[in-house]
């Protein structure tokens, strides 16, 4: 019988050679994150700074607005300018509400006119905008570049024409003569278009199988996608029927119809100069209702912009 013998293969462990390789590629790799890391964080502070110096310089005339708001009429243009009133005078923010020429009903006015003109112009917008895009029918090409060449006339052309024709209706004077023409606008119908063709059209083939008709395909799945361009335009609506001067200017003449920038000019002094802290006061008072807008559909507003700019 014959002894044999056994061989005994090692296995290198603990701090054999492979250790120390492995441990040299971790190391490289850390260094190389953090080097990558700290290229992050100079080219974020190179683009931060300069973007909040921007900022701050477009913030300078809303800082004097709200400084100029609190002064009497005497500090308003003082050179060298003092940016915070030794003794605030809130007594204009009083006057501007409750005075003599009170901004409260010039200011229901325009809410009351821009809701309007926003509920008006989403309607038509989505509704004229789903049928250039989706509706299939002779002539929509056509239509659809007449109806933009519409934007190529200057609005203020349209004023004298609309003047008589809102003058023979009897709606001169009236707060409907701001609102009828703000809810059809070219951009807001070109903007729905243009959302509504990127949405593919199976959507509404799987939908005409199961037997929906052409409003219910609109209404249960075209629009509830659509809800971040609406909101976009919904607040680009609103911002245009709150800062409207001009036409409020030519169609109305009555004081009780003026909306809040024709009620801004009515700031004046004994000598019938404007009122630098009562005008600035009320200014502050009108920007409120466009931030408390933006703020509640930012993200929306945002993400329509986005999506715009992918597509």
């Amino acid at each position: 019988m014959t002894d044999s013998t056994a061989t005994t293969t090692t296995t290198p462990t603990g701090g054999g050679p492979g250790r120390g390789h492995g441990t040299g590629a971790g190391a490289d790799m850390a260094k190389r994150q953090a080097l990558r890391t700290r290229r992050d964080r100079v080219r974020r502070w190179s683009w931060g700074i300069p973007m909040w110096i921007l900022a701050l310089l477009f913030l300078l005339p809303f800082a004097w607005m709200i400084s100029t708001s609190l002064k009497p009429d005497v500090e308003a243009f003082r050179i060298p300018m003092q940016w915070i009133p030794d003794q605030p005078r809130w007594e204009n923010y009083t006057e501007v509400l409750f005075g003599e020429s009170s901004i409260l009903i010039p200011f229901g006015n325009s809410v009351f006119v821009a809701a309007l003109r926003v509920l008006g112009e989403l309607t038509t917008a989505t509704l004229a905008g789903y049928a250039f895009a989706k509706l299939r029918f002779p002539g929509r090409g056509k239509v659809f570049i007449a109806y933009l060449a519409t934007s190529l006339i200057p609005a203020q052309l349209l004023l004298v024409p609309r003047f008589v024709y809102f003058e023979k209706l009897s709606l001169y004077d009236t707060l409907w003569a701001l609102i009828l023409p703000g809810m059809f606008t070219v951009l807001g119908t070109f903007l729905m278009r243009q959302y509504f063709i990127s949405q593919p059209d199976e959507f509404a083939e799987a939908a005409r199988l199961d037997g929906a008709n052409e409003f219910q395909i609109f209404v249960r799945i075209y629009l509830p996608n659509a809800m971040s361009m609406i909101s976009a335009l919904a607040i680009l609506t609103f911002v245009w029927s709150w800062n409207d001067y001009e036409t409020p200017l030519v169609f109305l003449s009555t004081p009780e119809n003026y909306t809040l920038p024709m009620g801004l000019t009515s700031f004046t002094d004994e000598n019938g100069a404007m009122a630098a802290g009562l005008s600035m006061a009320a200014s502050v008072i009108s920007i409120v209702p466009i931030l408390l807008v933006f703020l509640i559909f930012q993200r929306r507003f945002v993400r329509a912009m986005t999506e715009s700019a992918l597509k």
